[in-house]
Order: structure tokens, then C-alpha cells, then sequence
């Protein structure tokens, strides 16, 4: 397998389908994510779902080609044939199939509330009222805010990372996000100077989805095969689990 790096390049030669190209295209969020997906100095990306795209290429045989877009663009990078597949922790849910079609889940957790150290904030829509909670724009999270908090004020950002840095700084009394991405932060240096996790929000299935999936343009029934036999195959052979085992300490794939 060769996995080539074109880091925002968007524009790329068209072809028949996915799976005959010579090329797939992943498409990963130029946003940082950690410990998901996070580019270093140099522009390269590393993390759990970098692993993770790498194994399920070399699982499938795929010439995998990694384009970085941002997180607001990449569902119309997909829709648009500039990206064959989206790699960037994109839950699958109802209003995202009418758009675009899924693989099989691979990976599943919850979301929660990061708040200011003992601010009375509590994962509720009594316990947000009144208050400034940060979400990432386009996210299930914003989507999840705007239908359950409808007391709260609602500031979007276009990266978690800058919803992080307003909560460290004061500016907000919580962020909503990925209980993972949230615990990154706070287990972070200015996380631990500032702020605490209030707890998981109470799961919606209709926002929240059934997990986290490759997306894929809708008809790609082939690509779509390959996928799901891919993740199989790589949970089944123990891949899955030793990349997993190298980020967290918990079954972050769901029951």
C-alpha cells in the first residue's frame, strides 16, 4: 500500500469508481482532533483514526490517497467527487444519510460537557441555562445544543480547539464535545489549571447516530463492501486492538 500526503489539495483527476481507481481518496479534517487526528509541524497527520485509515487500507488493499479539507467543507468534498471517502469521526445519523451513505461503525463513544472548575454547570438543560456553552460549528454537538438547551447561549466555533482555549480563558462556562476529545483537554496542562468534565449529556440516537462511520457518496455499494469487510478484518485479527491499545484504555469501539 502507498499512502501519499495532499494536504488540502482538493482537485484531483476524476475516476470511474472507488474501488476500480487507481486511487481512493480519504478525506480527514484539517482541523486538529486529538488523539484522533492531529498534523504536526511539518503538515503530516498522526493519531488513533490515521492508524486506523492506514489499516483499513492495507486490510483492503486500497491505494489510499489522505487529502485534508476543513471540517465544515467535507461532506459537500464528498458529494462534489473531490474525496471518495470521509475519515474525520463523522457519526452516522438520519439528517447526514439523506446526503450521504455509511460503512458500518467504527467506533462509538459519548458526549459530555467540559466546564470551569466547580462552576455549578451540569450536563442538563436546567444546568446549561443561562449559560455560554461553546460548540463546534457543523457538529452533531451543535445540532445536539440547539435541539436540547434551548435556554443556553449557544456560541459556535469553527474548531473545538479555539471552543477550548475561550473555556480556559473564561470567555465561556462550557464546551460540548466527544467525551474523548474533552478529556484530551482537560488532561492536558491548561485543562488541569482550569477545568473539569461535568458529566455525559443524555443520548439522542436521532443526533448522536449509531456510531462512527466512514462516509461515502450515495450508490458507492462496492466501496461500501470493502469497507465493512475491512473493519471486520481488522477487528478480527487484532489490529483494531493493538492500535486501540496504544491511545486508550477502554473498548472504544461500543458494544
Amino acid at each position: 500500500m502507498k499512502l501519499k500526503s495532499a494536504f488540502l489539495a482538493l482537485a484531483v483527476a476524476g475516476f470511474a469508481t472507488a474501488t476500480t481507481a487507481e486511487t481512493v481518496r480519504v478525506g480527514i479534517a484539517t482541523e486538529a482532533y486529538p488523539p484522533f487526528s492531529t498534523p504536526d509541524a511539518s503538515g503530516a497527520y498522526t493519531g488513533w483514526e490515521i492508524d486506523i485509515i492506514n489499516a483499513i487500507c492495507e486490510e483492503a488493499a486500497l491505494d489510499c490517497e489522505i487529502i485534508a479539507t476543513s471540517w465544515d467543507g467535507i461532506i459537500p468534498s464528498l458529494t462534489s467527487d473531490k474525496i471518495d471517502v470521509i475519515a474525520a469521526s463523522l457519526s452516522i445519523n438520519e439528517e447526514r444519510m439523506q446526503v450521504i451513505d455509511f460503512s458500518d461503525k467504527y467506533y462509538q463513544t459519548g458526549a459530555s460537557i467540559a466546564t470551569a472548575t466547580a462552576s455549578g454547570v451540569t450536563p442538563t438543560p436546567e444546568g446549561v441555562a443561562g449559560r455560554n456553552i461553546g460548540v463546534q460549528s457543523g457538529s452533531i454537538h451543535q445540532a445536539y445544543a440547539l435541539t436540547h438547551f434551548p435556554d443556553a447561549n449557544i456560541r459556535e466555533y469553527q474548531t473545538q480547539d479555539e471552543a477550548n482555549q475561550d473555556l480556559f480563558a473564561g470567555r465561556i462556562d462550557g464546551t460540548l464535545a466527544d467525551v474523548l476529545v474533552l478529556a484530551e483537554f482537560l488532561n492536558s496542562d491548561e485543562g488541569q489549571l482550569c477545568c473539569e468534565d461535568a458529566g455525559l449529556v443524555a443520548t439522542d440516537l436521532e443526533i448522536h447516530g449509531q456510531g462512527v462511520g466512514f462516509g461515502i457518496r450515495q450508490g458507492s455499494d462496492e466501496l461500501k463492501a470493502t469497507l465493512n469487510t475491512a473493519i471486520q478484518g481488522i477487528r478480527s485479527n487484532g489490529v483494531y486492538d493493538d492500535i486501540t491499545a496504544r491511545y486508550f484504555d477502554f473498548n472504544i469501539y461500543g458494544e
